[in-house]
């Protein structure tokens, strides 16, 4: 079982920065990919942001330039910069880390807010 602690989120003016954190813990074996996605009200979840345990990274075009995704592997936490923040970034935004012998995880979610 892997348990996932995001926290970061909050409300933030248009233009603004935040930065995203998730830590895992349990029994880990190894993440091969952690990631973030994204839901905004009446949407379906999408993805913003992974990073591979080679350290590559995949960026969804809307936030390609602004966000950026890192990562530890020794110490199982992916973090999420993300600047000049849009009111349509506006979402719940979720942890996603796929461990090689236990499967997929998700945390439970922090919102972002972006308005003025």
């Amino acid at each position: 079982q892997v348990q996932l602690v995001e926290s970061g989120g909050g409300l933030v003016q248009p233009g603004g920065s935040l930065r995203l954190s998730c830590a895992a813990s349990g029994r880990i074996f190894m993440l091969n990919v952690m990631a973030w996605y994204r839901q905004a009200p009446r949407k379906p979840r999408e993805l913003v942001a992974k990073i591979a345990s080679t350290g590559s990274t995949n960026y969804a075009d809307s936030v390609k330039g602004r966000f950026t995704i890192s990562g530890d592997n020794a110490k199982n936490t992916v973090w999420l910069q993300m600047s000049s923040l849009k009111p349509e970034d506006t979402a719940v935004y979720y942890c996603n880390v796929f461990d090689i012998a236990l499967g997929e995880y998700w945390g439970q979610g922090t919102q972002v807010t972006v308005s003025s």
